[in-house]
């Protein structure tokens, strides 16, 4: 391994020669002496010396002891350092990174993100968003689910129609994959649980703060399920396991952000979609942004939960192959889950039969054959199973309050942007 002291143990080694290296965050040229504040990937370091100081940003490898300093990050400083610069900025970022609140405005900071994302408050959300997959992950392999990578590039665009990207596969089209459904659906008769994290494409003309061309998917499916309340129930678990990883894995960048992370109930509330309406006074077939934060703020208020399933949209509403509620016609075994105003996870109980499959593309008037490779897994016998998908970018924005899914995304894909 490297031999390196990084800065946020530098006080356990006080009195000893230790190696530490970063970038320059800050210069501090007195009279007779100088500091120079050096960040890497655990925070900050401060070293003191009467040396010429490199520029900020130039990458550092420094050598020196450790003596306590109660002014100093983390109570220690190095001194009598020797000094290596690795690499030097050919110029300057478009901002001070030392300064504690960020300056520039979204375009600039996208637009130089590989240097931008230095400054503490901007890489703490990608921490944060690290952590959550770490936690989507561990949670699902203790209950026994396998991960999985499925093809992102797709012969048919089958699922939602015309909002795909086309591309050119060795002279034939083809498609960016929208979503590993079908695929994690084929998987549950391999391997009864499956999960992936992985990039999808949405070819959506929206321009909004909450919609991108790329993102990250959370999806998950299980087998051998009685109903959509048994994916409601490990969902339950994936949101508190994710929450307890960001607590265990990144307490430093919520503590750079400030923030307050919620409490998962041990049952979340949930109220029917045919409900939702008449509390909210509204008959459309689909929930408004209005109804979703009216419906989160009465669901704090009512039951002290930052989190509410909506059940039983309609059918209509949803693809074909979510499973109708025997018990109210016209309504899916499918959910949403709110989460602070704002829908974030998108799930349900699946067909599992196939002649179900080939009567619902009917009912819709559409032909089998262009799912032909997707049927063919239910051919074999399938289990009633279900799944959810969680907008990784999204989850992240509304735990850290960010105004902008942009604004958490390392290099967000849009209607305009595509570098860098």
């Amino acid at each position: 391994m490297i031999s390196r002291v990084m800065s946020a143990e530098l006080a356990e080694h006080a009195g000893e020669r230790v190696t530490i290296a970063g970038w320059v965050h800050r210069r501090r040229q007195l009279k007779s002496v100088s500091f120079l504040v050096v960040r890497d990937r655990s925070g900050v370091a401060q070293v003191v010396t009467s040396a010429a100081l490199p520029a900020e940003e130039s990458a550092v490898r420094v050598t020196g002891t450790v003596t306590a300093s109660p002014r100093a990050p983390g109570g220690a400083e190095l001194i009598e350092p020797e000094i290596e610069v690795l690499a030097e900025p050919v110029q300057a970022p478009p901002f001070d990174l030392y300064r504690p609140v960020v300056s520039a405005a979204l375009p600039t900071i996208l637009d130089h993100a590989p240097v931008a994302l230095r400054h503490p408050l901007l890489r703490a959300a990608p921490e944060i968003s690290a952590a959550g997959v770490a936690g989507f992950r561990s949670t699902l392999d203790a209950l026994g689910f396998t991960e999985i990578h499925t093809p992102k590039i797709v012969a048919s665009a089958t699922e939602s129609g015309a909002n795909v990207f086309g591309i050119d596969y060795f002279g034939r089209p083809a498609y960016l994959a929208q979503s590993p459904q079908f695929y994690k659906q084929a998987m549950v008769g391999v391997f009864e649980r499956v999960y992936e994290v992985g990039p999808v494409f949405r070819a959506e003309p929206h321009d909004t703060a909450r919609h991108l061309a790329q993102y990250t998917s959370l999806d998950a499916e299980l087998g051998f399920v009685r109903d959509h309340r048994d994916v409601m129930a490990v969902l339950r678990e994936v949101m508190a396991g994710m929450l307890d990883s960001v607590r265990h894995r990144a307490p430093g960048a919520v503590a750079t952000l400030g923030l307050d992370l919620p409490d998962v109930p041990a049952e979340i509330p949930a109220v029917h979609f045919g409900e939702a309406q008449r509390m909210t006074g509204q008959d459309e077939p689909d929930l408004s942004p209005a109804q979703e934060r009216w419906l989160s703020e009465w669901a704090l208020r009512e039951h002290g939960s930052e989190f509410l399933f909506v059940t039983g949209y309609p059918m209509a509403k949803r693809p074909f192959y979510p499973h109708p509620d025997p018990e109210r016609p016209g309504s899916s075994n499918g959910f949403d889950l709110l989460f602070r105003g704002l829908e974030l996870v998108t799930g349900g109980q699946r067909l599992h039969r196939h002649q179900d499959y080939l009567d619902a593309l009917a009912a819709r008037g559409e032909s089998a054959e262009p799912y032909e490779g997707y049927l063919r897994a239910f051919a074999y016998g399938m289990p009633p199973h279900g799944g959810f998908a969680i907008g990784l970018e999204r989850w992240t924005a509304r735990l850290t309050g960010a105004a902008n899914v942009r604004q958490v995304t390392l290099f967000p894909r849009d209607l305009h942007r595509l570098t860098p």
